[in-house]
């Protein structure tokens, strides 16, 4: 199968499906998988049949890590998962949730901003800053304050004894103004008539999706968006200038400002189609014989669909391989599922319920990096030695880490 499709499934799979169209079918051993390449087929899987195709295989892995699949992401499609989706989608990660976070938002990147600010000058490892503060902020809204000195405290936080202890802790606290995450589970949990009551094992399968998901998926594409700006200096330049010029003089910057920047906007979803948090989504079981492009696709047949190709089609796109934010600009095309040559998120039934919540923070962080700080590789190093070659992984983060060399900018001289 690696002789096949290679350490970089996506990458293989895309000059596959050149060769020998969009839609491959695949015998990988026992397992029955098709490979979808175009965004007309991708519509149908995640459109037109999208109820054929809305289940997830068993894999062993994440029904061992998910608790018997008990999580969102990777359980079968059923009544199970819709009861558990409606909970996340009305109240884990509604408008008002993810608002409700704001002030954890904008304390965990004030500390990011602090921490690089004591580098300036040095080369710092992006990579991990964003990681470390990504995870911190998913911990804070998942479980309240969370030291930082603990790298592995979500580890710890994810225990059956936490859980225990937090329902103890809810008993004397009754009047808390902020509800992180395992709070809306527990009140949930005492408090509503379920269909499938919800266990411990329910709610650590939940905040096992929001944390796996909301923290890779964020700090890898900030951190792409990086690479590609660092690569194209004047991309760099004039988000830089729209954000200078938006806040000019200010020292803090709120997020509630940020929904304004419109090239930022453009910046994160040229990332998001040239680097997917998850090259070939998450893969889906057909849960019917159905017909696709004239070709019988038998019940139980795995379905990946490519949205690495799909953000890189020429059909679609115009010089595909390179970082053009401004192809965006008066363009309706956007990633909420509706334009299927651009679906990093998903599409359909299965789409990601966490987008809102992950792009307020991308959205923010970046803004906050380029606003603070201006920005170069280290010592010795161009912009044509900086390698963009991703992981093999569900998320293509970066193989190697990005170091970049910050300088702090002074908001006090453009008044």
């Amino acid at each position: 199968m690696h002789h096949l499709i290679g350490s970089l499934p996506h990458r293989r799979l895309k000059n596959l499906a050149q060769k020998h169209g969009p839609l491959i079918h695949l015998q990988l051993g026992e397992v029955s998988a098709v490979v979808v390449s175009s965004p007309n087929l991708a519509k149908e899987i995640m459109k037109t049949r999208d109820l054929s195709f809305a289940s997830r295989p068993e894999l062993l892995t994440f029904k061992i890590v998910c608790y018997d699949s008990k999580d969102i992401l990777f359980s079968p499609y059923g009544d199970y998962w819709r009861q558990m989706r409606k909970i996340c989608v009305t109240e884990l990660l509604s408008a008002k949730s993810v608002m409700s976070f704001h002030n954890i938002r904008q304390d965990e990147v004030l500390h990011l901003v602090a921490a690089i600010g004591q580098l300036a000058g040095k080369s710092v490892n992006i990579t991990e800053k964003l990681f470390s503060h990504t995870s911190s902020m998913v911990c804070r809204a998942a479980f309240g304050q969370v030291s930082k000195e603990d790298q592995y405290e979500f580890v710890r936080l994810m225990k059956q004894e936490h859980v225990k202890n937090q329902t103890r802790k809810k008993k004397f606290i009754a009047d808390s103004n902020q509800e992180d995450l395992i709070d809306v589970l527990l009140r949930i949990r005492d408090s509503e008539d379920l269909q499938f009551p919800i266990t411990n094992d329910n709610i650590k399968a939940i905040i096992f999706d929001m944390f796996a998901g909301g923290t890779e998926t964020s700090s890898s594409t900030v951190e792409w968006a990086m690479s590609e700006m660092i690569r194209t200096p004047m991309v760099m330049a004039k988000a830089q200038e729209e954000i200078r010029q938006a806040f000019k003089g200010k020292q803090k910057i709120d997020e509630i400002d940020v929904q304004e920047l419109r090239y930022l906007k453009f910046v994160i979803k040229e990332t998001l189609r040239l680097h997917p948090p998850a090259p070939l989504l998450i893969p889906r079981e057909c849960r019917e014989q159905c017909e696709v492009n004239g070709y019988t696709i038998p019940i139980k047949t795995k379905v990946v669909v490519n949205c690495w190709a799909l953000g890189r089609d020429p059909e679609y796109w115009s010089d595909p391989e390179s970082f053009e934010p401004e192809r965006f600009d008066n363009n309706p095309v956007d990633f909420t599922g509706n334009h299927f040559e651009f679906v990093p998120f998903g599409g359909g039934r299965r789409i990601c319920p966490g987008m809102s919540f992950g792009l307020v923070n991308m959205e923010l962080q970046l803004a906050l990096l380029l606003y603070h700080f201006n920005w170069r590789l280290p010592d010795g190093m161009n912009s044509e030695d900086l390698d963009m070659i991703e992981n093999n992984g569900i998320t293509a983060t970066r193989k190697n880490n990005l170091y970049l060399v910050p300088s702090l900018y002074d908001p006090s001289i453009d008044l």
